[in-house]
């Protein structure tokens, strides 16, 4: 029987310096293990634990890193001896099979949502109309989306959540996760790509995890997830009746995380 587990990796599995969240003298910090390097210099780890934990569960169970970046992006992260058969990047936007980007796929969702919402030019537009000195810069990615890097302490009384029900009128939705504004179309979404890797890898059951809205509709389609502490679903107060939520915050969590998701996998 296989059992797929679905993870999200930024401020999930993997960490920058700025999400560390560690407590305590500089004696008992874990050992940890760089896994991406940006321009020359490292940038996101993960604990000595976690990352011997993930290769056990990339042993036990279909492993399929599921996540917002784009493939570029998801290319700097080594989070596994041997990479995964598949990765989900850009939302659900790209589905990778050993390691090459299905156009089937791609085409696929670009068609569902060039039907289904506003096009990406007037969101571009909207988000220029009302920025400010908060944003440090704007994104869009995979010509499927758009994001700012932000000020996150700059930024306006209410302009999330204004610019939430702009997009909620045209058929998208927002995220901020650190220092990161997405909006991305309602329908472009991590479940669709998971089920289409469940009907790929024959997968009787599906495992999951993360830490943002953009993970919600991810984790309420598991049997099973977990969420770390820390994160916009745990700032909402996300809940499901099938989700665990960590003791531990920031790269703990992600040690956790990993440990919960193979003892999931082995209850099997």
């Amino acid at each position: 029987m296989t059992v797929l587990v679905c993870a999200d990796l930024d401020r999930t599995l993997i960490y920058s310096a700025a999400a560390f969240a560690l407590e305590g003298p500089d004696e008992a910090m874990p050992r940890l293990l760089c896994v991406e390097f940006y321009q020359g210099a490292p940038l996101s780890y993960v604990t000595e634990t976690a990352a011997q934990t993930l290769e056990a569960l990339a042993r036990a169970a279909a492993f399929v890193p599921t996540t917002t970046r784009t493939p570029e992006q998801y290319g700097r992260v080594h989070l596994l001896e041997k990479p995964p058969a598949y990765a989900i990047c850009a939302n659900g936007g790209h589905l990778l099979v050993d390691g090459e980007d299905d156009p089937s796929w791609s085409a696929e969702v670009r068609a569902r949502v060039g039907s289904g919402c506003a096009p990406l030019t007037e969101v571009q537009d909207h988000l220029i109309r009302v920025g400010g000195d908060f944003v440090l810069k704007r994104r869009t990615a995979s010509d499927l989306f758009a994001y700012l890097v932000v000020d996150r302490a700059a930024l306006p009384a209410g302009w999330v959540e204004d610019l939430t029900g702009w997009c909620a009128e045209r058929g998208w939705r927002t995220s901020l996760q650190g220092r990161k504004v997405y909006c991305l179309p309602a329908s472009l979404t991590k479940s669709a790509a998971a089920a289409e890797v469940a009907r790929r890898t024959g997968a009787s059951r599906m495992l999951a995890a993360g830490d943002s809205l953009l993970d919600a509709e991810l984790l309420a389609a598991a049997a099973a997830s977990v969420r770390p502490a820390h994160g916009e679903l745990h700032d909402t107060g996300w809940t499901s009746p099938t989700a665990a939520v960590t003791a531990s915050r920031g790269i703990r969590a992600g040690e956790e995380i990993a440990a919960r998701l193979l003892d999931l996998v082995a209850s099997e």
